[in-house]
């Protein structure tokens, strides 16, 4: 296909691999790189490129889905609203099969809620309109690249003075979780892969604090075969160099500053919070919530409910999944009890987990 088979040509695959093994053979430790994007996670596995490169070179998976890290208690929630008479769940679908302490959202839709699969907020937004007796809440899990569309979503509604949209709120933040990372001593992360979509919205500057704290090299890259290749490299070359700054191997679509316009969007509707991220706990001003101005709109605030004590699953590996200590192949629940048609973990669930690009793509 044009404008992709440029990044997935087999010879300029060879020679870059051959350049990454010459680069590392006379470095005497291994390196280990993070990726932290849950669309690098399938790309490096559906391409098979963590068994092309060298020895050397340890690629591991770390929190890039959102969906993988949204914390059962936020599940939880979910499911308490949909037991609400009168109240209409939309959500991505990620989200509808992801297991909370006790339920999942499947499993209230079977038992008669109304589950309504979204593919924009908006969607939502159209929802409310035409059923005015019911009460719409949105479930806003993502990061930078999907929050900016649910600001636009509110300010939609509210241009419309809709009194029946809400959104739960679980929106995440990077650079917050690598930083958090990047400090852990069990687990040296000697450089990371940035998220191209997050980094599209808020712009290869803002790891730069990151580097400064941490001197941990930092390389924004794209998802196809030559692209993680070429940031490898580039992160690479700055270990072995003891260098530690910001790289940016996409700018043909990532610019330094950013996407100002939904960044904008961001600051009118949201403001910074304290989030959990499952696997990692509470991590300062990674999360964002409602503005007191947008309060109406916040379904935790606008419905009290009874929420269960949140569970987790025993013998889940998730929450070491995602910050990188263990892969899929560690936890006693991958591909026995936990599998793709019953998962027990949420990163078994996304299109978007380590443990289902393990499932489908092995290594």
């Amino acid at each position: 296909m044009k404008y992709q088979t440029e990044f997935r040509d087999p010879q300029l695959a060879k020679g870059l691999l051959e350049t990454i093994a010459a680069t590392v053979c006379d470095y005497p430790q291994v390196i280990t790189l993070m990726e932290v994007c849950g669309t690098h996670t399938m790309a490096i596995y559906q391409h098979g490129i963590r068994a092309l490169l060298p020895e050397k070179i340890r690629l591991i998976s770390g929190p890039g889905c959102p969906v993988c890290v949204t914390p059962v208690s936020y599940v939880d929630h979910a499911v308490a609203l949909a037991r609400r008479p009168e109240t209409i769940i939309a959500t991505f679908g990620d989200m509808v099969r992801v297991p909370g302490s006790s339920s999942s959202l499947l499993h209230e839709q079977a038992r008669g809620a109304t589950i309504k699969i979204v593919y924009s907020p908006l969607d939502a937004v159209t929802l409310a309109e035409k059923n005015p007796a019911t009460d719409v809440v949105f479930l806003g899990v993502g990061f930078e690249t999907t929050t900016p569309t649910i600001a636009g979503a509110i300010l939609t509604a509210a241009g419309k003075n809709l009194d029946n949209f809400y959104v739960l709120c679980s929106h995440k933040t990077m650079p917050g979780p690598m930083a958090a990372l990047a400090g852990d001593p069990e687990l040296q992360v000697d450089g990371y892969l940035c998220p191209a979509h997050v980094s599209a919205i808020i712009g290869a500057n803002a790891y730069q604090p990151l580097v400064d704290a941490y001197q941990v090299p930092c390389v924004v890259t794209g998802f196809e075969p030559l692209d993680v290749l070429q940031g490898v490299l580039m992160l690479a070359r700055q270990v072995i160099n003891g260098e530690s700054r910001v790289e940016n191997q996409y700018n043909r679509v990532v610019k330094a500053d950013g996407n100002r316009k939904a960044q904008e969007l961001l600051k009118q509707v949201f403001e910074p919070c304290d989030a959990d991220w499952r696997g990692i706990g509470k991590i300062p001003d990674s999360g964002l919530q409602l503005r007191s101005d947008y309060a109406r709109f916040d379904a935790a605030q606008q419905f009290p409910v009874d929420i269960e004590p949140a569970v987790e699953h025993q013998g889940c590996l998730c929450g070491e999944i995602l910050k990188g200590k263990v892969r899929p192949n560690d936890c006693p629940l991958f591909r026995t009890t936990c599998t793709p048609e019953d998962p027990v973990g949420a990163c078994m669930v996304s299109s978007e987990g380590t443990c289902a690009a393990e499932y489908k793509y092995g290594t």
